[in-house]
């Protein structure tokens, strides 16, 4: 294979690199690695997955891009692995993949040849902007994330195994969680025309994808910057009356403070959007909650998942929790063990606070790390037991299943399922199949063709 992407991270990440596949495809020898910034784990993850690749193919020129590359370029051109560090709007300009890049216009940039010794190099015309100059052994194509105003339309679209998509609706952020990076990778919210995502929506069910995942930062803030301010939920009612065709449509990670009545509408009575909500909570404190900048209190949190489930009794919850928040005390991490069982979280995603400079929670008093540890120990046990209660409920009932890859695929609650082959041996890659699920392996329940 001539183009290889790494991705970490995120569903929005997921989808971006198959869009730099595609912008890379007549590239030779080449590997992009699209990193996370999330935590300093996640960067440390990237770097490792770095010298791996590189390893593995020492010939290839490895581009790294991503929210990592673009909050700190200078940590990845030093390293000797890499040729080139390109930033988050830049990656989806092919010129940024080819081996040998001359200066390209931009709007809104103005660019000046590097008049020092490193060759080919390039530097700012404006002080606040830069793009592809020199700071060591790689390249830096790195712009100010904060101008960027629009997400390219035709950048929307991911894919998982040939039969689930992810489509880019939203990317940026607008607020300003006092431990969260992201805002500084991704610039300010922007939203995809909605018309755009209907266009691209049909033609990947005309390619024969069953299912759709809107994907963004941040989700559920989109509209406002569009013409009319249109919401989320008229942009998912838009989707599902024009793609008629389209099966499943989800969701990945909201804000619970920002579901409107339409969305809410919407998860209780639309059988084509699949009974499975991955909620932004962080915390179950209220006073962590504010230390966070988080918008909704745990009150909000948990009535918005009665009020939901309450309508749609088979809905799934997700959820993202920190462990060891600064300033956090074992009253207030019991606030957030108790949220898993008050909001029936099935599946947990818990981050150990890890402090990412620049941001203001890296200043505030630290939780000791032992104690960080532990604290996510113990979330994540309880969300495992939630999970496995949930799933043995699942024993005996009748789902049905994407399946994606050798058999394996997901209910519409997400649930995982591995689906007996049938008779004659052949798979079913990209059926939706019902099935009766007859036991639980592990995380995985096992099923039949119903």
């Amino acid at each position: 294979m001539s183009v290889e992407v790494i991705t970490l991270g995120c569903r929005l990440n997921a989808a971006e690199s198959e869009a730099m596949r595609r912008l890379a495809a007549n590239e030779d020898e080449l590997i992009i690695v699209n990193s996370c910034a999330v935590t300093n784990e996640a960067v440390r993850q990237t770097r490792q997955a770095i010298r791996k690749a590189k390893r593995a193919r020492p010939g290839a020129r490895l581009v790294v891009t991503g929210c990592a590359a673009q909050v700190e370029p200078e940590t990845f051109a030093a390293m000797p692995e890499v040729a080139r560090v390109v930033g988050n709007a830049e990656k989806f300009d092919p010129a940024s993949f080819i081996s040998t890049v001359r200066p390209v216009p931009v709007e809104g940039h103005s660019f000046l040849p590097y008049a020092g010794e490193e060759k080919g190099g390039l530097r700012q015309a404006q002080p606040e902007r830069t793009l592809g100059f020199l700071r060591g052994p790689a390249e830096i194509r790195v712009s100010d994330i904060m101008a960027v105003r629009e997400t390219a339309p035709h950048l929307v679209a991911g894919f998982a195994e040939r039969s689930r998509a992810f489509v880019e609706v939203q990317n940026g952020c607008d607020h300003r969680c006092t431990f969260c990076i992201i805002p500084y990778g991704r610039g300010n919210s922007r939203s995809v025309p909605a018309g755009l995502v209907v266009e691209r929506i049909k033609a990947l069910v005309g390619e024969g994808f069953r299912e759709v995942v809107l994907t963004g930062v941040d989700v559920t803030s989109y509209g406002p910057d569009l013409p009319g301010a249109p919401s989320l939920g008229l942009l998912i009612e838009r989707i599902l009356r024009h793609v008629p065709a389209l099966p499943r449509l989800r969701l990945s990670s909201l804000d619970c403070i920002e579901i409107d009545e339409r969305l809410d509408e919407i998860v209780a009575h639309e059988p084509r959007f699949m009974p499975h909500l991955h909620m932004s909570f962080q915390a179950g404190d209220d006073m962590v909650l504010k230390r966070m900048k988080r918008r909704h209190s745990r009150a909000q949190a948990i009535e918005t998942v009665a009020r939901l489930k309450g309508r749609r009794p088979d809905l799934a919850i997700g959820a993202d929790l920190i462990a060891g928040f600064p300033t956090e005390t074992e009253a207030m991490h019991e606030n957030s063990l108790r949220l898993i069982d008050e909001c029936d979280i099935v599946m947990g995603h818990i981050f150990p606070f890890s402090p990412k400079q620049g941001t203001p929670a890296a200043r505030m008093p630290p939780v000791p790390a032992p104690v960080v540890k532990e604290r996510a120990r113990r979330l994540r046990e309880a969300c495992a037991r939630r999970k496995r209660a949930w799933l043995e409920g699942l024993v005996g009932t009748r789902q049905r299943v994407l399946v994606e890859k050798d058999g394996l695929g997901h209910a519409e609650n997400f649930a995982p399922v591995r689906v007996a082959p049938p008779l004659d041996g052949e798979g079913f890659q990209g059926d939706i199949a019902q099935v009766l699920i007859t036991a639980l392996d592990g995380d995985i329940l096992v099923g039949i063709p119903a």
